[in-house]
């Protein structure tokens, strides 16, 4: 059997490479990103086409998948005469991988729906060096047919890629994962300004905390950059807001209490009041050291 033609829709840290994936694992996949020429150099570099609207890159094919910024850049590229679904076709399947409200999953699901398109709501977590080495976590919602049917495509960036329930169920999966690892890197954070300031060889503590019970992905990845004061990199602290502001909305609809996400968003505001709208998220160790210097 002949491999889904698919496209993608946003070549930013994220799509560009998963993108990527796509075209070398044998989908012959059209792009489209707001700016043509980053649109071009994928094409050049991964063989694949491009073309300059969502509607004409997803004209034609069986599945599409997106990955932009957020609730409003992803109805930017969806609705109207030069999104996704007015160039699909009933039958085929869009999965969205944007970090997103439930909301809007089901929002654009029901839309999807009305022209009997398939739609899976597929957030993503690993990073961007995740994606660039082509082993994502993707947490989904949706009918169990269309994930059947889109799985192959998704399978193909990722290590692990699971059905969590219906359509929105993705996103709601994703918010648990950045409220772990809100409060992680805070006390992560703590817990390195702590050892600094004991005196004792930070580093060292790592080397030997990680192999316990205080081990993480933020340790193992986190910690010595953190200890050498390096943020230039990673998971933007404007993204970590803008998810951990999902969260919390989501959180007074349903009545669950998020005491020390909400406490480390407002870290996090301060961080961006520092200058460090760019900086990785474990930038939160800054704001300590910073405090303590003045």
């Amino acid at each position: 059997m002949s491999k889904p033609t698919t496209a993608f829709v946003g070549l930013g840290n994220m799509g560009y490479p998963m993108a990527g994936f796509m075209q070398k694992n044998g989908f012959a996949t059209t792009v489209y990103n707001r700016t043509t020429a980053k649109a071009e150099k994928w094409a050049g570099e991964y063989g694949g086409a491009f073309a300059d609207t969502p509607a004409k890159a997803a004209q034609g094919k069986d599945i599409v998948a997106l990955c932009v910024g957020n609730d409003d850049d992803l109805r930017s590229v969806v609705y109207g005469d030069d999104g996704v679904l007015a160039g699909m076709a009933a039958g085929s399947i869009l999965i969205d991988h944007t970090t997103a409200s439930a909301e809007v999953a089901r929002e654009i699901g029901a839309a999807a729906a009305a022209k009997g398109i398939g739609f899976l709501d597929g957030p993503v977590s690993g990073g961007q060096a995740g994606a660039e080495q082509g082993i994502l976590t993707v947490m989904v919602g949706g009918e169990p047919d269309v994930f059947d049917r889109a799985f192959p495509v998704m399978d193909c960036y990722a290590r692990a890629v699971t059905l969590m329930g219906p359509v929105g169920a993705g996103q709601l999966t994703k918010m648990v994962n950045q409220i772990c690892i809100a409060g992680l890197v805070q006390g992560l954070s703590e817990g390195m300004n702590f050892a600094v300031r004991a005196g004792l060889d930070a580093k060292k503590v790592v080397e030997v905390i990680s192999k316990g019970a205080a081990q993480s992905w933020q340790m193992e990845n986190r910690a010595l950059t953190m200890l050498d004061d390096k943020y230039e990199f990673g998971f933007a602290v404007d993204w970590m807001r803008k998810d951990l502001g999902i969260c919390l909305a989501e959180a007074h609809g349903n009545g669950a209490l998020l005491p020390v996400t909400a406490l480390v968003d407002q870290f996090y505001a301060e961080v961006q009041a520092m200058g460090g709208n760019r900086w990785d998220t474990s930038s939160l160790m800054r704001r300590l050291t910073r405090a303590e210097k003045r």
